[in-house]
């Protein structure tokens, strides 16, 4: 069966993915998804390779999600795309989620607005500090502060992810990741 396996460092992520794959699959597509969730982004560097060596599907095509957090973005991106090649997956699609996946939910502050039930943030969007949410330096923080509550990655997702607009959305890492995701659809789901 033809699918798309996506290899994520955190919980949060699938519940992300599981908000957008419901919106994203075309109707009649015969393809699977499914995420490998480690646990945190120590695990995921260590147990990568191996994961997808013995993944046994051979028509499965792997999308890696990590954040980027302090790291150098591109540095980060080059160790993990060495490390599916030197798994025999060197066609996995690896992105990176700029400092957070949080920064995806700045991106489009209606979608944070309506999960949370924060009232009148989305109006802020136009604010010269929202147009590139993958600039924060804490996007979860910013979350927090903006909702005047305790943010929680899991639950805030799981609220957020159903509303994000896919295709408003003003972090540049989420519509990368959503193009990424599309054109893995469109080749597994060609005839």
């Amino acid at each position: 069966m033809r699918e798309i396996v996506f290899c994520l460092e955190e919980e949060s992520a699938r519940v992300l993915l599981d908000g957008l794959m419901k919106r994203l699959l075309p109707e009649g597509c015969e393809m699977a998804w499914s995420c490998i969730v480690f646990e945190g982004k120590q695990d995921l560097d260590k147990q990568l390779e191996r994961k997808l060596r013995h993944y046994l599907n051979p028509k499965a095509r792997f999308l890696v999600l990590r954040d980027q957090d302090q790291a150098d973005c591109r540095r980060l991106k080059t160790a993990l795309a060495r490390k599916c090649t030197n798994a025999g997956r060197g066609n996995a699609i690896v992105r990176i989620a700029c400092r957070e996946i949080e920064s995806f939910f700045l991106g489009d502050l209606k979608a944070v607005e309506l999960g949370l039930e924060v009232r009148n943030l989305s109006r802020r969007q136009a604010q010269a500090r929202f147009r590139n949410p993958d600039q924060f330096g804490a996007p979860a923080e910013e979350i927090a502060r903006l909702s005047g509550r305790r943010y929680q990655k899991v639950s805030g997702a799981r609220a957020i992810a159903p509303h994000l607009a896919l295709e408003s959305n003003r972090s540049p890492s989420f519509r990368c990741l959503l193009r990424s995701i599309r054109s893995a659809i469109d080749e597994l789901c060609a005839p």
